[in-house]
């Protein structure tokens, strides 16, 4: 079971580093891997699970996070009118996004970041994305508002790219924010 042990912090090389694409079929191992990922941040949300274990509560996850350099995120996460979005995602790519932009009115948070970073992460409304699942099928999705933020976020972390990063409260401040 993945704890906040396995989370890498901020400093850590990894989180700076391009992730490298998994060769598919991918391996037991690698599939077993997303399948944690996607677990703890179950784990994370459940308020019993999350105070016995100490477990800071996630809604994406990305494996350059937990120390591993390949091209793996998981998200768990629901939207505006309480719709759940949980997949673990391997080669997960934008293929299409909207010309709209949002930002998290409140500011992005990191697993990896122990401390609080202000400002607005200009994000696309609406993407597109699509990956393999831990049983090797390809998912395709569309997706808007919180889970479009979540998954950009979380291959942003594949890239090396940390989301403060990318705080521009310039450009946020022609846009509006996202509406929950």
């Amino acid at each position: 079971m993945l704890t906040m042990k396995d989370i890498k912090r901020e400093g850590d090389p990894i989180l700076t580093e391009q992730a490298k694409e998994i060769e598919l079929p991918a391996t037991d191992e690698e599939k077993q891997i997303l399948r944690d990922m996607q677990q703890f941040l179950i784990n994370s949300q459940d308020p019993e699970t999350a105070s016995k274990y100490e477990l800071r509560s996630g809604i994406g996850i990305a494996a350059p996070q937990i120390g591993i350099g390949k091209r793996m995120i998981a998200v768990h996460v629901t939207d505006h009118r309480g719709t759940l979005y949980s997949y673990g995602l391997m080669n997960p790519k934008i293929i299409s996004h909207s010309v709209e932009k949002t930002f998290l009115d409140g500011g992005e948070g990191c697993l990896s970041v122990d401390r609080e970073v202000p400002g607005a992460v200009p994000r696309f409304a609406r993407i597109t994305v699509k990956g393999i699942d831990a049983e090797g099928e390809t998912v395709k999705v569309r997706l808007k508002g919180l889970p479009s933020i979540v998954v950009q976020h979380e291959i942003d972390h594949l890239d090396g790219i940390m989301f403060y990063d990318r705080i521009n409260n310039e450009e946020a401040s022609e846009l509006s924010p996202l509406n929950r």
